[in-house]
């Protein structure tokens, strides 16, 4: 089973990767993952990402594909795999369908979960989160305590930067302009599904499993 998970921001793809992980047992993949790794293995890639992210340079995809390629060649890739947030642009997508070649991979699934834009400034605006412990709260669903101090750690309870209007616009903007474009270009290789991310979240996995089961 490997699996790519799209969507955008706040539509709840890192929760659904996870559930999908643990029941079929496959490794979760994001390339913020394993960018990290390779900088704390001290690997020659990590190096050379390393020196780019000091310098305030994005990453190119060139050296993106190349750490993709490298992780999904590990032993716990061979079961499968979910790519969660990867690839972003066609060009990804393009480098990426020459790694699965190389591997022989053909039966990729790609499932974008859909939630309208005003349903998500409305679930990420609503958004807190512990500054210590990291724990989710939800104004709406799961209201943090009076006093915002978190009830697991007792830490402070905030609205990251990421979560407030102007931001969640400008994410929705990029994401419509560099993303949005990978629905139309797996739709013609046929591997493309689409599921209503505004659905309870095991529904929302019930579905996710009858496309990849």
């Amino acid at each position: 089973m490997n699996l790519i998970l799209l969507g955008a921001p706040g539509v709840g793809k890192g929760t659904q990767a996870k559930l999908v992980m643990e029941k079929f047992n496959i490794p979760q993949i994001s390339t913020g993952d394993i960018l990290r790794s390779e900088i704390k293995e001290n690997s020659e890639l990590g190096q050379r990402v390393k020196s780019l992210l000091e310098k305030g340079t994005l990453v190119p995809d060139e050296i993106i594909l190349e750490i993709v390629e490298k992780r999904l060649f590990k032993p716990d890739c061979f079961r499968g795999f979910i790519l969660d947030g990867f690839p972003r642009t066609i060009h990804q997508a393009e480098g990426l369908e020459q790694i699965l070649e190389k591997m022989h991979i053909s039966n990729l699934k790609v499932i974008e979960i859909y939630v309208q834009e005003e349903a998500i400034i409305e679930r990420l605006t609503n958004r807190r989160i512990c500054s210590n412990c990291g724990k989710d709260y939800n104004l709406l669903l799961n209201s943090p305590p009076p006093n915002n101090t978190c009830i697991i750690c007792n830490g402070k309870i905030i609205q990251r930067d990421d979560d407030k209007v102007d931001t969640i616009r400008k994410r929705l903007l990029v994401y419509r302009r560099e993303t949005e474009p990978l629905i139309s270009y797996y739709k013609k290789r046929n591997k493309f599904y689409r599921v209503n991310g505004l659905q309870e979240v095991d529904v929302v996995f019930e579905e996710i499993e009858k496309i990849i089961t």
